[in-house]
């Protein structure tokens, strides 16, 4: 009987140990533990620590409450002023009620996660592309509403939803930096034209101050040139008064006028000047009345010598040529009788005045034919 009573004792305290073994639960700090007894939800959520249930009866769910951060794919839709973009998301959520997460949905994280997905199309539809690009804490907020109003039912709150990265298509990128680059330089002309007039401005101030002045203006064009003078790598030209151009410009319509008879008188022809013992030669003019009044004395004279000393004739001279003058008025020209040797009668006039019997005269120059004037350029 007694090896009988220690197989007995044996035998409960090993099945209370396998009862022990299989009704004792452990519990985390970050987990909560939901009990269902024969299916049926009991009202007391086990804390974190030791536990017990009835094995075979009681069934106990552990549900985490730490924060969950769950990336949400990247979406592709059609902003409200019609520009294809690429949104991507992240969510952080935690349950603040381990029951409801438990019972109410059947998994809890597919659920937040498909209602971010979805919301996030939908706040991509009803936003335009600037507001997805600055303002985002607006986004973000609206995002974090929609996603929230169904998952309270769930025991889930959601602490946090943030908008990753918006991506543009390459053909809207350029676009935008077109647009940025346009927008800076209206932004850099109104500037300097802002600049330009803020300086006009004071340079007509500074010009009325001076204007009263004449001293002022010398001291500022000193003051210029020291400026200039101050980096020896550059030329510094000084100006000159504006009333020397004025001068210039009434002095310039004149001087082709002045300058006409000089060039005339550059082409002339030169003549010799005249010697102070030669007597002064008669114009082409008075030449023909003065010869016509020479040839009746010159024939007494040869006349009265042929009969006083009979002499050699020299051979006469061919009669030169001399150019036929101009038409003129006669005029009356007294000649003395020349005292020159013998000559044939009817010698021309030309040859009369050749030979006079002046040793010291010389012989007298074919005149030059007379020369037009040319016309100035």
């Amino acid at each position: 009987m007694v090896q009988d009573l220690v197989i007995a004792v044996v035998t409960a305290a090993s099945a209370g140990v396998l009862y022990l073994a299989a009704a004792a639960k452990i519990v985390k700090q970050y987990e909560r533990g939901v009990v269902l007894r024969l299916g049926r939800l009991r009202d007391d959520v086990r804390g974190p620590g030791f536990t017990m249930v009835v094995p075979g009866i009681d069934r106990l769910r552990k549900v985490n409450m730490q924060i969950v951060t769950m990336p949400v794919p990247a979406q592709d839709g059609i902003t409200r002023d019609n520009v294809t973009v690429r949104v991507d998301a992240v969510i952080y959520f935690k349950v603040v009620d381990a029951a409801s997460a438990l019972i109410q949905v059947e998994d809890y994280r597919f659920a937040v996660s498909q209602m971010a997905q979805t919301s996030l199309r939908s706040i991509i539809g009803k936003s335009d592309l600037d507001d997805l690009l600055s303002n985002r804490e607006k986004l973000n907020q609206g995002l974090e509403l929609m996603i929230d109003s169904p998952a309270v039912g769930w025991g889930v709150q959601i602490d946090r939803v943030e908008i990753k990265d918006v991506s543009l298509p390459e053909t809207m990128k350029r676009s935008m930096a077109r647009q940025a680059e346009a927008d800076r330089e209206r932004r850099a002309r109104v500037i300097n034209a802002d600049a330009e007039l803020q300086a006009s401005k004071k340079l007509a101030e500074a010009a009325s101050a001076m204007s009263s002045q004449p001293a002022a203006l010398q001291l500022r064009l000193l003051q210029t040139v020291v400026a200039v003078a101050a980096e020896k790598n550059s030329t510094l030209v000084l100006p000159f008064p504006v009333e020397l151009l004025r001068f210039l410009e009434r002095a310039q319509p004149s001087a082709p006028q002045d300058a006409a008879p000089a060039s005339q008188q550059a082409l002339r022809p030169s003549q010799p000047p005249a010697s102070p013992t030669q007597a002064p030669r008669p114009s082409p003019t008075q030449r023909p009345a003065q010869a016509q009044a020479q040839r009746p004395a010159q024939g007494q004279a040869q006349a009265q010598r042929s009969a006083q000393t009979p002499q050699a004739h020299p051979r006469p001279r061919p009669p030169q040529r001399s150019p036929a003058p101009p038409p003129a008025p006669p005029a009356s020209v007294s000649s003395a009788p020349a005292s020159t040797p013998s000559s044939p009668p009817g010698a021309s006039s030309a040859s009369a005045p050749s030979s006079s019997s002046d040793p010291t005269r010389p012989p007298r120059s074919k005149p030059p034919k007379p020369s037009k004037p040319l016309a100035p350029h």
